[in-house]
């Protein structure tokens, strides 16, 4: 009897350490930007190219129109049901181009703040991805003291965290000469404290590592202005960062040209754990593909484009 028991817990033992629940498994996802600019049928073309991939999921990282066309009711509802073609789930986070720039002429001119709302309660209704396969995601709106905030999302996949982040170019609309800036500062703390509690659950649940994904390129701003409207977060970024020491993806858009960097190497020790994409976009819309390994030791995160 007591040889059986033996017998036993070391078979058990043995399922236990190679029983593939415990291990993460590869996967990889799709990351998109900056599209539809010069036509409709670009994101067509697009959505039908993901969705012949074997990709978990895509990530949508704003700005669904040229900074210089309509930001019409007609425009939101033709890229929601684009959004809504793609096989497997889509995460969409807003980009300047929708409702920011919205107050220009050739956009309209429309009420940005008034065009945020119509985005929200469009792409951001419920809990739910966007795609035919939807994803069941926590929204920061879920929480009393942001619950004007559907649009921050979070999920996890093979103990990878993952969050979209409202933070859009045009200085993240921290642009006083504009009434529609006032809502700069309520979004920007809400932004600080989702990022800031993504960490806190990663540390707590053991995460191997997080991605941000946002439209704006924070770290690209050709007029330098006196004010940035990303220092905040960027400051509290970089704190967390010092801290966590595990990889982190930034997946960002908004300046067009596909770019894979370290941005943070030379800012201290501890910052190289930063890896920064820049999706392609405007007229060199492409996805990019992030393989995923969550075991590996050296490069979790493995990026290429897909139709190069």
């Amino acid at each position: 009897m007591m040889f059986e028991r033996v017998f036993l817990v070391k078979i058990f033992a043995l399922f236990v350490f190679f029983s593939p629940i415990a291990i993460a498994k590869s996967f990889q996802f799709m990351a998109i930007g900056d599209t539809s600019y010069v036509s409709t049928s670009q994101l067509d073309q697009l959505v039908e190219r993901i969705n012949h991939e074997s990709a978990r999921f895509t990530i949508h990282v704003g700005d669904i129109k040229s900074g210089i066309t309509l930001c019409t009711d007609e425009m939101f509802a033709q890229v929601y049901s684009q959004f809504m073609a793609f096989d497997k789930p889509l995460i969409y986070t807003p980009g300047d181009n929708e409702w920011t720039d919205c107050h220009r002429k050739n956009n309209g001119p429309y009420d940005p703040i008034e065009r945020l709302q119509k985005i929200r309660g469009l792409f951001f209704s419920s809990d739910q991805s966007l795609g035919r396969q939807p994803l069941t995601l926590e929204q920061q709106s879920a929480q009393a003291a942001f619950r004007h905030f559907p649009e921050n999302r979070r999920w996890v996949v093979e103990n990878i965290s993952f969050a979209t982040i409202h933070m859009v170019g045009s200085n993240n609309n921290d642009q006083p000469e504009l009434p529609s800036s006032s809502e700069f500062k309520l979004r920007n703390e809400a932004n600080i404290a989702w990022m800031k509690e993504t960490f806190a659950i990663a540390r707590k649940q053991s995460h191997k590592a997080i991605v941000f994904a946002m439209q704006a390129d924070t770290f690209y701003d050709p007029s330098k202005p006196p004010e940035s409207g990303f220092s905040d977060w960027l400051a509290a970024f970089q704190q967390e960062i010092s801290s966590w020491k595990k990889p982190v993806l930034l997946i960002q858009g908004d300046s067009h040209v596909f770019k894979v960097d370290r941005p943070l190497a030379s800012k201290g020790a501890g910052l190289d754990v930063v890896q920064r994409l820049v999706v392609p976009g405007a007229q060199l819309t492409d996805a990019v593909v992030i393989e995923v390994d969550p075991e590996s030791t050296s490069q979790i995160f493995t990026i290429r484009r897909l139709l190069n």
